[in-house]
């Protein structure tokens, strides 16, 4: 296990992924011939990439199969107009910081037998990542002012061909995770009576959790092909990591009532040095995933509808319980209570020539963060995403690139109420873009 982890956290390094490109923060990025056909793979599932999408259709994968690829993320910094508790009661605008990701997927896949196959893959399922420009000035740096989310998955996986029409497949999968989350809090200096920053705070941490996914595969007849998968839940413990807090103010600090921080005024900051570190842990709760796909194959056009239900009730809150706490380092309690959501997506491939094919494909993907508990690490929106790839076969090589562009509705929301800001609130609208470019480099033995 030590191995395993060891070799996830060396992926992690070499390719920091990831930036929130489905509804919520889930990541279908794991192949350049799906995202060519906006995803729409479930059915087809007919590269090694299967492992992500539907196990169950490595057994239709002959010999050792092993793909490599890396998904390019550019996303544009999200753009926010309103009013926070920070701006004065004035609406005002920022932008966040232009990000670059690089997302990873391998797979390999061998076929033992006519009925048996298996394989592992390695690929980020879930990631999220926002920074603001400057976290001492920023108008949300009381709740936020860098997050990154990065996973990655291990996942061995078994497929029985049962008969012609109907394959089966199950596999395990090992999460590793790592989080890192920075803000710096607002008080009322208790001399000048203005506003100050009271410390920076920066928490970084690690853990692992245990899943499982199946997947099943009908082909009832020659032109059609039904496809279903499904992924657990994950459980990401994250314990002990590291809190330190630098620049912590010397003086003493009056709090506003609504506040995350204790409403006492005023009050001494009380670290004892303009630097302080202690630990905090979290679990969070990534949903499981339901994938159902339809594909209709006539002689070089295959068309494919899918629809995807990512179930973020498991999201309820992401509560942080600090091992030191202290009256302006207490406990930090977030609800979140995401919904449900399903997405859908249609996808088109045609073969130009038994070397090359065309791909295109849409996807709608709509919003699980309810207005109310939408915070500024993830402005989230619907999303419409329009894809378009090409693949090339070269003796036993396969070559796949898709380009994807994700257009973010924009967001309007009104959280602050009558009783007064509190910490998480704003009022305003937000806008935001992304690019993806997809490459995939295929062997088979």
């Amino acid at each position: 296990m030590r191995i395993v982890r060891g070799l996830a956290v060396l992926v992690i390094l070499l390719f920091a992924a990831a930036s929130a490109n489905a509804g919520g923060f889930r990541l279908p990025e794991a192949g350049a011939k799906a995202m060519g056909m906006g995803f729409a793979f479930t059915a087809q599932a007919n590269d090694p990439s299967a492992i992500y999408f539907n196990p169950a259709g490595i057994t239709q994968l002959e010999g050792q199969n092993v793909k490599v690829g890396v998904t390019y993320v550019k996303e544009n910094g999200g753009e926010f107009t309103g009013v926070t508790p920070l701006t004065g009661g004035l609406s005002t605008s920022e932008t966040q910081k232009n990000l670059e990701f690089f997302i990873p997927n391998v797979f390999w896949t061998r076929k033992a037998s006519p009925k048996l196959a298996y394989g592992v893959g390695v690929f980020a399922p879930f990631g999220l990542g926002q920074e603001y420009k400057d976290r001492n000035t920023s108008i949300f740096r009381n709740q936020i002012t860098k997050i990154d989310l990065m996973t990655i998955v291990l996942n061995p996986t078994v497929a029985w061909k049962v008969d012609d029409i109907l394959s089966v497949a199950a596999g395990i999968d090992f999460m590793y995770g790592k989080a890192e989350l920075a803000k710096t809090p607002v008080g009322t200096d208790n001399v000048t009576l203005q506003p100050v920053n009271i410390f920076n705070l920066d928490l970084e941490g690690d853990g692992t959790a245990w899943g499982y996914n199946f997947g099943l595969l009908l082909t009832p007849g020659a032109h059609l092909k039904v496809g279903a998968a499904y992924r657990s839940k994950f459980d990401l413990d994250i314990k002990d990591g590291d809190v330190d807090l630098s620049n912590v103010h010397s003086g003493s600090v009056f709090v506003a009532p609504g506040t995350a921080l204790p409403p006492r005024a005023p009050a001494p900051i009380g670290f004892g040095g303009s630097t302080f570190h202690t630990t905090g842990s979290t679990t969070i709760h990534i949903p499981a995933t339901f994938d159902l796909g339809i594909a209709y194959v006539l002689d070089r056009l295959t068309l494919e509808a899918d629809a995807s239900w990512t179930f973020w009730h498991s999201y309820k809150s992401l509560d942080i319980d600090m091992k030191d706490n202290r009256l302006f380092l207490p406990d930090s309690p977030n609800r979140k209570d995401w919904k449900d959501v399903v997405a859908f997506y249609l996808g088109a491939e045609y073969r130009v020539t038994d070397p090359l094919a065309v791909r295109l494909g849409f996807r709608y993907d709509p919003t699980p963060v309810p207005a109310d508990t939408m915070g500024p690490e993830l402005p989230d929106s619907d999303k419409l995403y329009y894809c378009a790839g090409a693949g090339y076969k070269i003796s036993n090589w396969t070559i796949d690139l898709a380009y994807m562009y994700v257009d973010k509705k924009d967001r309007t929301v009104n959280n602050i109420d009558g009783a007064g800001p509190g910490i998480d609130s704003f009022n305003g609208t937000w806008k935001g873009n992304a690019h993806l470019v997809a490459l995939d480099l295929g062997y088979r033995f």
